[in-house]
């Protein structure tokens, strides 16, 4: 056996979001790149700004001893410090270096939050629908996610959290903008959460710590701002990245800022710089930590996306599709015409449009295994309709991605991060859908 039969099992719940990215290469390989509309992956299309370029030239051509020897584990001080500085302006509390640490991408952030402050065994409250790598990041850590439902326009469910709160209860994880849905949380959400959290605390003697993953933080519409945590609960964490904002995914730069007023802070930034050492990143990518501090006032066109949003939700509005206009980042998550997202997208894809379904994230593992479809499912749902939906969407070559993968089942996300003229030419395709189950 090559592998655990852990890691083996894994591989089998892996994220049908990468499984459907990989068809879509190899469909455009058959069909060519024009004819395949992939909706798969949240995967900016948007080249970096003009000044990152600029940036990375002055750094290259950077003479000075010492430019690549082992630094703190948190980082480079002074890009903590500009970090510190650039949050200073848009919170009431004051940051300093110290509660920053630079990590290897939000991803990798979300693992040094979690490696500190989980003890075997304990819970992580996470409103649905969600990012799925969630799950498997909880389990490295021996945690568990304990998923609540929000509301029907994914907002956030208050008494779900409150009733899913108990004594193995750890945190709750946030994702806003929301992938998949773009839902931004508001600042009346948010201070109710944080009241709900300080009220339990104080009944309890537990301290339950608010986790903001933040990663299209930037990435708005319409004027919508993001709501800072920060101001509504001290034990909190944000981790972001700058993959998004700054169209960056390769580089894996993030980091994680911890409340200045966090129970035990100092404590808690050891643990997180500790960690980000024996999780095996040691330290975040030194040209990139050397970069951001140039580039925090900077990021891709947001206008862009925005026009891909409007010109989608126009062009699936007309179809007759029904959704809930995203806020941010750049997903949309309609309800799919029929109960079964999966065998929908199955016929999109036919269409050579790829989008990913919502319900591959609710506890049921929806994977591709070698350009067939195999499921395990263990929700009260039979296979039969999952599958259905997903091979709907193939017979026009659209990729999107189911929406139970994401706890989210009767919808499908739809990432837009491409060009307009995929989303021009897939609108055809996605009427015809829409015409074959009404």
């Amino acid at each position: 056996m090559p592998a655990s039969r852990k890691i083996l099992a894994s591989i089998e719940k892996s994220s049908f979001i990468r499984k459907m990215f990989e068809e879509g290469n190899e469909r455009k390989k058959r069909f060519g790149a024009e004819n395949v509309y992939d909706f798969s992956l949240g995967n900016p299309n948007l080249e970096p700004p003009e000044r990152f370029r600029e940036v990375m030239l002055e750094l290259v051509q950077d003479q000075n001893p010492g430019t690549h020897a082992y630094m703190s584990n948190a980082g480079y001080p002074e890009t903590r410090e500009a970090v510190a500085a650039h949050l200073n302006k848009g919170n009431a509390c004051r940051f300093t270096a110290d509660d920053i640490v630079m990590t290897v991408g939000a991803g990798g952030g979300l693992n040094v939050v979690l490696k500190t402050i989980l003890n075997p065994g304990e819970e992580v409250v996470i409103p649905k629908p969600y990012f799925v790598e969630y799950n498997f990041y909880l389990d490295n850590h021996q945690g568990t996610a304990s998923l609540v439902p929000t509301n029907p326009d994914f907002s956030l469910d208050l008494e779900a959290i409150a009733g899913a709160l108990n004594e193995r209860s750890r945190a709750v994880l946030i994702d806003s903008p929301n992938n998949p849905t773009g839902r931004v949380y508001s600042s009346g959400e948010l201070q109710a959460l944080g009241q709900l959290l300080s009220d339990y605390n104080k009944r309890t003697g537990q301290t339950v710590y608010l986790i903001s993953d933040e990663p299209y933080r930037k990435i708005v519409y319409d004027g919508v701002e993001v709501p800072s945590i920060f101001d509504v609960y001290p034990e909190s964490f944000v981790v972001t990245s700058f993959s998004k904002d700054l169209s960056l995914p390769g580089e894996r730069i993030g980091y994680v800022a911890a409340h200045p007023q966090i129970s035990d802070r100092s404590g808690i930034i050891q643990g997180l710089v500790l960690c980000n050492r024996i999780l095996g990143y040691v330290n975040a990518p030194a040209l990139m930590q050397r970069a951001i501090p140039r580039l925090l006032e900077v990021s891709v066109d947001i206008g862009a996306y925005q026009r891909k949003r409007d010109l989608l939700c126009k062009g699936l509005s007309e179809a007759g599709y029904e959704f809930t206009k995203p806020e941010g980042a750049f997903y949309l998550f309609p309800r799919c015409p029929i109960e079964d997202d999966v065998a929908f997208i199955g016929d999109l894809r036919e269409e050579n449009i790829l989008t990913v379904p919502g319900s591959g994230f609710d506890g049921q593992d929806v994977f591709l295994l070698k350009g067939h479809y195999k499921f395990h499912i263990i929700l009260n749902r039979g296979p039969g309709k999952e599958v259905e939906f997903v091979m709907a969407l193939k017979e026009e070559n659209i990729l999107t991605v189911p929406g139970s993968g994401f706890g989210g089942p009767g919808h499908f996300r739809i990432a837009y991060c491409v060009s307009d003229a995929t989303i021009e030419r897939s609108i055809p395709g996605f009427a015809r859908v829409m015409k074959k189950y009404r």
